[in-house]
């Protein structure tokens, strides 16, 4: 079977690669008020994922959502299914890379496997699994299903062992593991990408970032400040190399650009500050922890970003909680992007208040001076 992995966007040649981060649910990464924030209809996330595509853009990574943020805003209420939203914008983009977020506690290996490989036929080797453990027992109360905080990693890479192991192809086998009880797995067609589609996670504590040593190409961890980046990625260094292994590291971002810098920073205090959703912040903050379990005691969670903490005053608490703000005008945001990626990330996903309207600027003034900066290469 062709081996199609090494053409996947993401190990493309820009050094700074770019994604779509959340657009399969109404308000993205905005928890505001604001009228005019992201309605998720099919139709605009259709548009504005071609619009990406053409750009060049590397990868569009959507959020698996069953709940709300519930508040007066109820952000995230509204979401499509990931594997099929996949498998659409597979078969209706021509370049760039279709994530699939998947909680494994309720998908199994077997059907995971199978979607991924689809979706990665459909696309011609486009897939990419986004694993995630789970965290919110809200949403996981609609299906019926308790989440483990102390074996939930473990039994993430069990599944991913069962999934990988798929994928790869071969004759059926057996597997008795100690989440796993299965009989005569196997899965035709396998996927285009040998040995299985690239994979990413997110994991801020010391044991998502060890899971993601093990099974991840690809990390998201949050970043406030990009101070912090150096000591994040020689901490994720050193997971990987006790597997022999190494993994790129991303961040998330949200981008308000206007033609100038005032006008930007207006709209962000408009949309972050002045319309936030405060009972929707309050039921995230309260249901996803300002710590996590570390193994050795609690380690704090990055709730705040560089807005924040410039202006004691605000608490910008419409925009997402430890996402990465852009804010300002084309220059402004390329130049910020040029600091984080001298940094050593990878790369960070993007948001927009209304993705549909704004990412025509993006690509038409943020991508050419990404370009005259040596961050990535002319578009298409």
């Amino acid at each position: 079977m062709q081996n199609v992995r090494a053409s996947h966007p993401l190990f493309g040649p820009n050094r700074f690669k770019l994604g779509i981060f959340s657009a399969n649910c109404d308000g993205g990464l905005t928890m505001s008020l604001a009228p005019e924030r992201w309605r998720a209809e099919w139709d605009d996330i259709v548009a504005m994922s071609r619009i990406a595509d053409e750009a060049g853009i590397e990868f569009i990574l959507p959020v698996a959502k069953w709940r709300g943020y519930q508040g007066k805003a109820n952000v995230y209420g509204r979401s499509f299914e990931t594997l099929t939203h996949g498998a659409a914008l597979g078969a209706l983009t021509q370049r760039i890379a279709i994530f699939s977020t998947v909680h494994v506690p309720l998908v199994t290996p077997a059907f995971g496997a199978k979607a991924l490989a689809t979706i990665d036929h459909i696309s011609h080797g486009r897939a990419g699994l986004n694993i995630v453990c789970g965290w919110n027992q809200d949403e996981f109360d609609l299906h019926g299903v308790t989440i483990d905080q102390d074996t939930r990693y473990d039994l993430g890479l069990e599944w991913f062992q069962v999934w990988s192991r798929l994928l790869r192809g071969g004759p059926e086998f057996d597997w008795n593991g100690r989440f796993f009880k299965l009989k005569r797995l196997q899965t035709d067609p396998a996927s285009l990408q040998r040995p299985w589609p690239v994979v990413m996670s997110a994991g801020f504590s010391p044991r998502g970032r060890d899971f993601a040593a093990q099974a991840a190409d690809f990390l998201f961890l949050n970043v406030t400040e990009l101070d912090q980046v150096p000591a994040l990625l020689a901490n994720v260094a050193e997971h990987a190399v006790r597997y022999g292994r190494s993994i790129r590291v991303f961040t998330m971002g949200h981008v308000v650009c206007r033609p100038t810098r005032a006008e930007a920073e207006a709209y962000y205090e408009y949309f972050a500050e002045k319309m936030a959703d405060t009972e929707g912040q309050a039921y995230y903050r309260r249901n996803r922890g300002t710590t996590v379990p570390d193994g050795n005691g609690r380690t704090a969670r990055p709730f705040e970003n560089r807005f924040t903490r410039m202006n004691p005053d605000r608490r910008y608490a419409g925009a997402y909680p430890g996402s990465y703000p852009f804010v300002g005008s084309p220059d402004d945001v390329a130049e910020e992007m040029a600091r984080m990626s001298a940094t050593g990330l990878a790369g960070c996903t993007v948001a927009f208040v209304d993705y549909l309207k704004e990412i025509p600027y993006f690509v038409q003034e943020v991508l050419p001076r990404l370009v005259r900066l040596g961050m990535r290469l002319p578009g298409r």
